[in-house]
C-alpha cells in the first residue's frame, strides 16, 4: 500500500509569515535592529509602511485561514487507488501550523501589547 502525501500548507504559511513581517515592519523591525546594535536615521523610514499594516495583516490572516483549511479539511484516509495518508504527517503539520499561528499572532499584535511592556 502506497502512502499519499497530503497537500502541504507550507505555501500558505510562508505567505502568512511574509505578510506578518510586512505588517510588523514599522514596529518590530526597528526594535529588533536597535536591540542588535544597528541604528541610524534610516530606521525611521520603516514607519512609512505603517499605513499598509492593515493590508498586510489581512493577507496574513487570509493565508492562515487557507493553511487551516488545507490541514483540517475532511479527507478520506485512503483513496480508490489504495494510497493512504499517514496520520503522523497530518499531526505533525497541525502542530507546526499552530506554532506558526502563535508566532504570527504575537507579531501581528505587537503594536498593541508593546505599550504595556515599554
Amino acid at each position: 500500500m502506497s502512502r499519499a502525501r497530503p497537500k502541504s500548507p507550507v505555501t500558505a504559511l510562508v505567505g502568512a509569515g511574509l505578510a506578518t513581517v510586512g505588517a510588523s515592519v514599522c514596529c518590530v523591525v526597528p526594535l529588533v535592529l536597535v536591540l542588535m546594535g544597528i541604528s541610524g536615521a534610516w530606521i525611521s523610514i520603516l514607519t512609512a509602511l505603517d499605513p499598509l499594516r492593515p493590508w498586510f495583516s489581512a493577507v496574513a490572516v487570509l493565508s492562515l485561514a487557507v493553511a487551516f483549511w488545507m490541514v483540517y479539511r475532511p479527507t478520506a484516509p485512503c483513496t480508490v487507488d489504495g494510497s493512504c495518508i499517514d496520520p503522523s504527517i497530518v499531526r505533525r503539520r497541525r502542530r507546526w501550523l499552530w506554532l506558526a499561528t502563535a508566532i504570527i499572532a504575537l507579531l501581528l499584535l505587537f503594536p498593541y501589547y508593546i505599550v504595556w511592556i515599554l
